[in-house]
């Protein structure tokens, strides 16, 4: 039987995830915050494009 490796990668990374919250919760919550906050800054740099774009592409 063949192992699926992006199975295997995949329970390797949930189980990084979970050893990082157990051990330093306070580490894994800046993990956190430093996603959203890259997610929101990314989200805000779409919306300005498309701002851009609906002003008719001037500076």
């Amino acid at each position: 039987m063949a192992v699926n490796s992006k199975k295997v990668a995949v329970y390797v990374v949930v189980a990084f995830v979970f050893y990082v919250i157990i051990t330093d919760p306070a580490k894994a919550a800046d993990y956190v915050q430093i996603g959203f906050e890259g997610i929101s800054d990314a989200a805000k740099a779409i919306g300005d494009f498309m701002t851009w774009i609906a002003n008719g592409g001037d500076s």
